[in-house]
């Protein structure tokens, strides 16, 4: 099923905008439509023929167990890389990227089991036997961690893909995906690198509707996903081509049973009733 979103949406929201000419990659000529007054147009025909296709290809990965890492920490990414990561159960990184968050998992994967331990002693009320300046200093610590860690602390594993807006400040993250053979979806604006990405969306990746229209997409794309992994497993519980008979095991087709048993006190005496009348017709008719 593809994208809902359409070519309407992507003028209004300003997705054909794309840097100033003196910005551009060379390499992103083959996404440039057109030049207005020294700004590069992006040619939104690819930007929603890709966006339709790498949507199914996400919804089938989530429906096959996958995960999707939404990765953008700018200014004008931020709210919107949480609120729709959070809307589609997903790991996301918002706030600075940490070297090392995929390269280096074993580590990230430790210091998020650090924030978890002293979240419990803080909710234990250990805390409050320290000083207030060792609280304090703790519960700096935590937040500090919940920042940087808070959206994938619940990540066991590394993601199947991510999803990345602005290659060229996440070039860290790209970096890294890139050495783990991650595929890399990204919104791709007319300064990016496309030999660093698997699956390009050309779009503006400055403005924040824009960038809210992609990404809500996308997390469009894993709840289609997983609702159908929801679906494939309920229909793997219930086997509906072996019916039960059981019931029927103890059953003899020659026995007849008594069927007054299931019959109500008023209909007995109307065929009691009736069986009178029909044995009175019988005997006048032999005499």
């Amino acid at each position: 099923m593809p994208s809902s979103v359409s070519m309407k949406a992507l003028l209004e929201t300003g997705v054909h905008f794309g840097h100033r000419t003196q910005k551009w990659n060379p390499k992103m000529k083959p996404y440039i439509f057109a030049e207005r007054n020294g700004i590069h147009i992006i040619d939104l025909q690819q930007t929603i023929q890709n966006l339709n296709q790498y949507h199914d290809m996400v919804s089938q990965m989530v429906a096959d167990g996958g995960s999707l890492l939404f990765v953008g920490t700018k200014r004008q990414a931020q709210e919107s890389i949480r609120r729709e990561a959070e809307r589609c159960r997903m790991p996301y990184v918002n706030h600075r990227w940490l070297g090392g968050t995929l390269t280096n998992w074993r580590t990230i994967r430790d210091r998020i089991d650090t924030l978890k331990k002293l979240e419990r002693r803080r909710d234990a009320g250990e805390f409050e036997l320290l000083t207030k300046k060792e609280a304090l200093i703790m519960q700096r610590k935590i937040e500090k961690l919940q920042l940087r860690l808070g959206g994938i602390r619940d990540m066991r594993r590394l993601p199947d893909m991510l999803l990345v807006v602005d290659t060229v400040r996440e070039s860290t993250a790209v970096n890294e995906a890139n050495t783990l053979n991650i595929p890399l979806i990204a919104l791709a604006d007319t300064n990016s690198n496309p030999d660093d990405i698997d699956y390009i969306v050309p779009a503006n990746d400055d403005a924040v509707r824009a960038i809210k229209l992609i990404v809500a997409a996308f997390a469009d794309a894993v709840l289609e996903g997983q609702a159908a992994r929801k679906a494939d497993q309920e229909g793997g519980d219930d086997d509906e081509s072996t019916p039960d008979y059981s019931a029927y095991d103890d059953y003899d087709g020659d026995e007849e049973e008594d069927d007054e048993q299931y019959l109500g006190e008023a209909t007995l005496a109307k065929l009691r009733d009736s069986r009178l009348f029909d044995e009175d017709e019988d005997e006048d008719s032999e005499d």
